[in-house]
């Protein structure tokens, strides 16, 4: 392995040895409560375009995917016609799906209503989560799983609004960029920062699924 991609000591298990973009990622954004609609935005998409691929793959493409939907500025993607969405695909170095293309497009539409009926984005997810950041049990050693019940709440009602393309393992990957789930190991320098600058509500696990062992990894 080269020292662009060394594994660090007291760094989460399933990040070390990720690239310095991915890395950057993680220090700076990765669990950090978000409470902007336009980051909350983004954060939704990007994971739309990552279901199947890695992360690697999507976040290399960040400038391109910002560009292509105006800065994740959901009142103009929301207007995008099918035009746009075939400019996209012609976009260079666009992930070139177009259902995922389109579902970005939609969930632009679906998000806007959610907001009108709740203020904003963020208070739904604190509505639907009971308020966040929150630390489940054993997630801090490592055992952290694919998806769990709020996921599936989420991911369940998100659907019934019309939005596409978020599953339950989708939306707990974005509960966790997001910071309403702080999945940091307990050794990694921001789940203390995190946990100090937004104090966690501490959870017992909630009806997990596909539980994996990132600490036996470090």
């Amino acid at each position: 392995m080269d020292n662009d991609n060394a594994r660090l000591p007291g760094y989460c298990s399933y990040w070390n040895g990720s690239s310095p973009a991915e890395r950057r990622y993680h220090d700076e954004e990765w669990g950090v409560p978000v409470l902007d609609d336009r980051k909350l935005f983004e954060a939704l998409s990007l994971e739309v375009f990552q279901c199947g691929l890695s992360w690697a793959t999507v976040a290399k493409r960040r400038p391109v995917f910002s560009k292509a939907f105006q800065d994740f500025d959901a009142v103009r993607v929301a207007a995008f016609t099918d035009e746009d969405a075939a400019r996209i695909m012609d976009t260079p170095g666009m992930i070139r799906s177009l259902p995922k293309i389109r579902a970005v497009i939609a969930n632009a539409r679906c998000f806007l209503e959610l907001r009108r009926e709740f203020g904003s984005f963020a208070a739904y997810l604190r509505n639907r989560a009971g308020g966040f950041p929150i630390v489940y049990s054993g997630h801090s050693r490592g055992l952290v799983p694919a998806s769990n019940g709020l996921s599936r709440d989420v991911a369940r009602d998100l659907r019934s609004r019309g939005f596409r393309y978020l599953g339950p393992v989708t939306v707990y990957a974005f509960l966790q960029a997001a910071g309403v789930i702080n999945d940091h190991d307990a050794r990694c320098p921001c789940f203390q920062r995190i946990k100090a600058a937004f104090p966690p509500r501490e959870c017992p696990p909630d009806r997990e699924e596909d539980l994996r062992d990132y600490g036996a990894a470090s």
